[in-house]
């Protein structure tokens, strides 16, 4: 390698990528919706009891979607630097992706048996996985500088990989909780809110501070 440039394996355009990702994560997050219906012809006595029936499921589908918006806008913010892709990139793009995909089953699970261990344990080990995969992502594309036109500020992706790290911690603890308490695993989720509030906003510093500095 001289400098930021490199001999490089597989190359090819990141809005590729990036627009595959888009659609994966369109669809999964359509079909978290799926499961969020109710039997026709029902009287009152009845409509009331399906109604009350589907709430967890619309409480499920509103936390999956939260959780796959974040992982949709931090795949954007990796891909803001990456103007192009190597094989390296592009395999755990797409494991990433295919994990994106697979999240309408844990939270199916979540929705039917959220009072289940088991349940709980898988939801938690997917996020789990998600985290993993677009942290892994987000260090191959800041130690591969020549993949973009500019090179993702070190601050910045420090604080990119804590963030994300962040997910994974929390939600890898809540596996093994799970099977001790589910709703203790549930209620340990929201330390994360917190954490990704203090990265969130040390971040928008860091981003902005990385373009006063361009100009």
């Amino acid at each position: 390698m001289n400098g930021h440039q490199r001999v490089r394996d597989d190359e090819g355009s990141g809005s590729r990528l990036l627009a595959l990702s888009d659609g994966v994560f369109a669809i999964a997050m359509t079909l978290l919706a799926l499961d969020i219906t109710l039997p026709s012809g029902l009287g009152t006595a009845g409509f009331e009891q399906a109604l009350a029936d589907v709430m967890p499921n619309l409480w499920a589908y509103g936390l999956s979607f939260v959780v796959i918006s974040a992982f949709w806008r931090g795949h954007h913010q990796i891909f803001r630097y990456a103007r192009e892709v190597d094989g390296a990139v592009i395999r755990i793009g797409l494991l990433n992706l295919g994990l994106i995909a697979l999240m309408p089953f844990p939270t199916t699970l979540l929705a039917e048996y959220g009072d289940q261990p088991a349940s709980v344990a898988v939801y938690s080990g997917a996020v789990a996985a998600m985290g993993a995969a677009q942290l892994a992502l987000t260090v191959v594309v800041w130690k591969r500088p020549w993949l973009g036109s500019e090179a993702l500020p070190d601050p910045v992706a420090r604080n990119d990989v804590a963030d994300m790290a962040w997910t994974v911690l929390v939600f890898v603890v809540a596996v093994p909780l799970a099977f001790v308490s589910p709703t203790g695993a549930k209620l340990w989720w929201v330390v994360l809110i917190p954490l990704k509030a203090m990265t969130g906003l040390r971040g928008k510093r860091l981003r902005m501070a990385a373009q006063r500095s361009d100009v």
